[in-house]
C-alpha cells in the first residue's frame, strides 16, 4: 500500500491541463496573475490590530470559471488582480455540493449533517433552517467585538423563525431563499424575496447591481470597530439573466405568478429553454466587475491594508460552467461538484503572488477567520474545520487530516492526494488526484487496502452525524 503523505505545496498553477490552457489562451490580466506566482510562504506579524473580514461568495461558480483559474473565454481582471495580491488556492473545496449545506458549513464551521437544517440539500420550505441558538461565525465574532452584516443570499431558512439577524448578523439586506428572478425579486417560494432586515424591500433593478451598491456603502462607512461582511451574490446562479435582460426577466416573473405549484415555480426560474455559454460569460464578468467595485470602495476607505478578503464559490459549477479538467458538477461529489475557486488577500500580513495546493474546505475558513479575529469557538459546538492561520501567518505545516463530504446519494473523503468516492449507484472508487484530477483512472482494484482504510474513515465520521430523514 502506498504511503499517504501530506501533499506538497508550491509551484505555479494547479494542474498541467490548466497550466497549458492558461499559458496559451488566458487574458493578459490572467497571465499576469499567474505568471509570477510562487510557493506559499508566510510573512512575520507587523501589527496586532484585528482585521476587518470581507467574505464574498459567488453562486454556482465553477472551479475554472475565472481566467486566473484557466477559463479561456471569460475575462475576470478584478478577481485575477485579487489573486495576484494574495494567495490563490488550487485545491479548495466547498463544504457540500449544493447551496445551503455549504452555507451551513461556512457559518457554523461544522459538517452540514451536524444540524437538522443542514440535511436539506438545499433548503426548500419554511420549516427548515439554521437554529438561531447555534453559534455562527457572525455571533462568535460579534461576541469578540465585531460589527456584522450579511448582504445577499442567505438560504438558511425563512422568516419568521430564521434570519441572519437571529443568528449573529447585526444587519441583513438580501434574499432568504436560494434563487430569485434578478429584476422582480420573485423567489423560489413564488413570493417577493428581497428584504432589509425583516421588512420587504422593493427595487426592480438588476440584483447584482443592488447588492453591490449596498456593499460599497457598508465598507465605506466610518466604522468604530472591526467588521465582518458576508457578501453573497446570486451570480451566476440561474435564471441566466444579465443587465439589460428586463424583458426576459419579466417573462420568467409572469410564469412564476401564474404557477400553481412549487414545481412550476422552480421550472420557471430554471427556464430550461434559456441561457447560453455567452450569457453565462456575461454574468460571470458582471460578478467580477461587482467585486471590483467593492474592492475599490475598500481601498478608498483606507481599510484595504488590514482587511481580510476571502473569495470563493458555494459549490461547483452547473449547466454552462467551465470546469476543465474536472469531472462532475453541482450536486455531486466528483471534483467538479465541490472544488471551487478560492482566493485570500490580507496585505498587512500575507504577501501577494502566491499559490497554495493545500487541500481545504469551507469549515476550515470558519476556524481560520475566527482565529484571525481573535474569537473563540464555542466548546459546546466543536468545529470540524482546521484553522489555516498558523499555516498562512507563521508557515506551520498543517497536520494530516481528512476532508469529508456526505450527500444523500454519494460520499467522498480526501486524504492527501487520495480521494475515496462512492457514486449514486453505490459503487466505490479511489482516485489519485495528484496524477488524475479528472478522476478517470479508478485505482480501487489496485489499492484495495487503502480503499478500505478510507472507507472506514468516512464511515467513522458519518456515524457521528444526524441521519437523513426518510423520503
Amino acid at each position: 500500500m502506498p504511503e499517504i503523505s501530506r501533499r506538497a505545496f508550491g509551484g505555479l498553477v494547479g494542474g498541467g491541463a490548466v497550466s497549458a490552457v492558461a499559458a496559451t489562451t488566458a487574458t493578459a490580466e490572467a497571465a499576469e496573475a499567474t505568471a509570477a506566482e510562487r510557493p506559499f510562504e508566510a510573512r512575520p506579524a507587523a501589527s496586532g490590530r484585528r482585521p476587518n473580514i470581507l467574505v464574498v461568495l459567488g453562486d454556482d461558480l465553477g472551479w475554472a470559471d475565472l481566467s486566473s483559474y484557466g477559463a479561456p473565454h471569460i475575462r475576470t481582471p478584478h478577481l485575477d488582480r485579487l489573486a495576484r495580491q494574495g494567495v490563490r488556492f488550487t485545491d479548495a473545496y466547498s463544504g457540500s455540493a449544493t447551496c445551503s449545506p455549504t452555507r451551513f458549513s461556512l457559518y457554523t464551521g461544522r459538517y452540514p449533517g451536524r444540524t437538522p437544517g443542514g440535511l436539506a440539500e438545499p433548503i426548500a420550505n419554511r420549516s427548515q433552517g439554521l437554529d438561531p441558538t447555534h453559534p455562527t461565525l457572525a455571533s462568535l465574532l460579534k461576541k469578540a467585538g465585531y460589527s456584522t452584516a450579511l448582504i445577499g443570499k442567505w438560504h438558511c431558512g425563512w422568516l419568521p423563525d430564521h434570519s441572519p439577524t437571529k443568528s449573529g448578523w447585526d444587519e441583513f439586506f438580501g434574499n432568504f431563499g436560494g434563487v430569485l428572478e434578478y429584476f422582480s425579486k420573485l423567489g423560489q417560494l413564488g413570493t417577493h424575496d428581497l428584504y432589509e432586515g425583516d421588512a420587504e424591500y422593493r427595487d426592480l433593478r438588476y440584483y447584482t447591481t443592488v447588492l453591490t451598491e449596498r456593499a460599497v456603502e457598508y465598507v465605506g462607512r466610518d466604522h468604530r470597530s472591526p467588521w465582518l461582511l458576508n457578501l453573497n451574490f446570486t451570480t451566476p446562479h440561474w435564471p441566466w439573466l444579465a443587465k439589460g435582460d428586463e424583458e426576459a426577466g419579466a417573462a420568467i416573473a409572469a410564469k412564476i405568478r401564474a404557477a400553481t405549484s412549487q414545481a412550476e415555480v422552480s421550472k420557471a426560474l430554471f427556464h430550461y429553454d434559456g441561457g447560453s455559454v455567452a450569457k453565462y460569460v456575461e454574468m460571470v464578468q458582471d460578478l467580477d466587475a461587482a467585486v471590483g467595485e467593492v474592492l475599490d470602495a475598500l481601498r478608498r476607505s483606507g481599510q484595504e491594508e488590514n482587511t481580510v478578503v476571502l473569495f470563493a464559490s458555494d459549490n461547483g459549477g452547473e449547466r454552462f460552467s467551465y470546469n476543465w479538467p474536472l469531472s462532475g458538477a453541482k450536486s455531486g461529489l466528483l471534483e467538479g461538484g465541490i472544488r471551487v475557486p478560492t482566493i485570500l488577500r490580507w496585505p498587512a500580513r500575507i504577501d501577494g503572488r502566491q499559490v497554495s495546493h493545500e487541500p481545504n474546505f469551507s469549515p476550515d475558513w470558519t476556524a481560520t477567520l475566527l482565529e484571525f479575529g481573535g474569537a473563540r469557538p464555542d466548546p459546546a459546538y466543536p468545529l470540524d474545520g482546521t484553522s489555516l492561520a498558523g499555516y498562512l501567518l507563521r508557515g506551520r505545516e498543517l497536520p494530516e487530516r481528512d476532508l469529508f463530504w456526505r450527500v444523500r446519494s454519494q460520499r467522498a473523503l480526501r486524504r492527501g492526494d487520495w480521494k475515496y468516492h462512492r457514486d449514486a449507484s453505490g459503487a466505490d472508487h479511489l482516485y489519485d488526484l495528484g496524477a488524475d484530477q479528472r478522476e478517470q483512472a479508478d485505482r480501487a482494484g489496485d489499492e484495495a487496502e487503502l480503499l478500505g482504510e478510507l472507507r472506514r474513515a468516512w464511515e467513522g465520521i458519518a456515524a457521528g452525524l444526524l441521519p437523513y430523514p426518510a423520503g
